[in-house]
């Protein structure tokens, strides 16, 4: 596993998600429903590495509100190689600043990143499941197309590191 700096959603949109897990999961797709004996939280991860320092992170973000005000309207479906499957929400331009400040501030603190997370290659997302078999990708696809759009509100950022049993929330 890896560790992430994760934006947390709404109520009502982390329950509409929570909804689309359970869908996918009675049509045969492992969702993130189980994972972590059901304590996973819809997200959209701002940094990814293989290991977080929470407390070098919080320090790195001193003075920063990581939980944004953000407002996500989660328009499209889709998948990355190795067969994850993942809502989008529209990268607006507050979204993508809100993010590269992020970066800035990690980078600066010396805080080493995944490069698929780096502002340019960045692509905002809310993973579904990371296990779709090839054979039901595009049912899995219609599934959540027809839960679309989804308004959401960001409310919480936390440090996890979920092998390291580390959940270290945010302002």
């Amino acid at each position: 596993m890896v560790a992430a700096l994760e934006l947390y959603l709404d109520t009502d949109a982390a329950r509409r998600i929570r909804v689309l897990w359970e869908a996918l999961e009675a049509e045969g797709v492992q969702s993130l429903r189980y994972l972590l004996d059901q304590r996973h939280r819809p997200h959209v991860s701002l940094a990814v590495a293989p290991r977080l320092d929470p407390e070098r992170v919080v320090g790195a973000l001193a003075g920063m509100t990581v939980a944004a005000p953000l407002r996500m309207s989660f328009l499209h479906a889709g998948q990355f190689v190795g067969r994850v499957l993942w809502l989008g929400p529209t990268p607006t331009a507050e979204l993508l600043a809100h993010h590269a400040e992020v970066h800035a501030r990690l980078t600066r603190a010396g805080v080493g990143l995944s490069e698929h997370y780096q502002p340019d290659r960045w692509v905002p997302h809310c993973t579904l499941s990371m296990r779709v078999p090839n054979a039901l990708m595009a049912a899995a696809v219609r599934r959540c197309l027809e839960v679309l759009p989804i308004e959401a509100r960001v409310v919480g950022a936390a440090v996890t590191d979920h092998a390291r049993g580390i959940a270290h929330p945010l302002s």
